[in-house]
């Protein structure tokens, strides 16, 4: 998997990401919930939303980003917004 912005073996006090959801384009299909449970809920509209909008960084968080049928989610550093996903390219 490819942009994962510094991630992977990083100590406690890591790097600190800013999670949004666009909920104009996702569709409610879960599978970033079913994918990182503690970090997406879908609310009564199936319309899913980060349960913490910053958060340490998370693989299973990245994951649902790079799984998500039509790429709603987006991570960004946040103390620079530098893109973890989508990588700018």
């Amino acid at each position: 998997m490819s942009g994962r912005g510094g991630t992977g073996g990083e100590p406690e006090g890591g790097p600190r990401w800013r999670v949004t959801v666009d909920r104009g384009v996702c569709i409610g299909s879960g599978m970033c919930a079913a994918t990182a449970p503690g970090g997406f809920e879908l609310d009564a509209a199936r319309q899913s939303h980060p349960r913490r909008s910053e958060r340490d960084a998370d693989e299973d968080v990245l994951a649902a980003a790079e799984g998500c049928p039509v790429e709603a989610i987006a991570i960004t550093l946040a103390d620079t917004g530098e893109a973890v996903f989508p990588p700018e390219e």
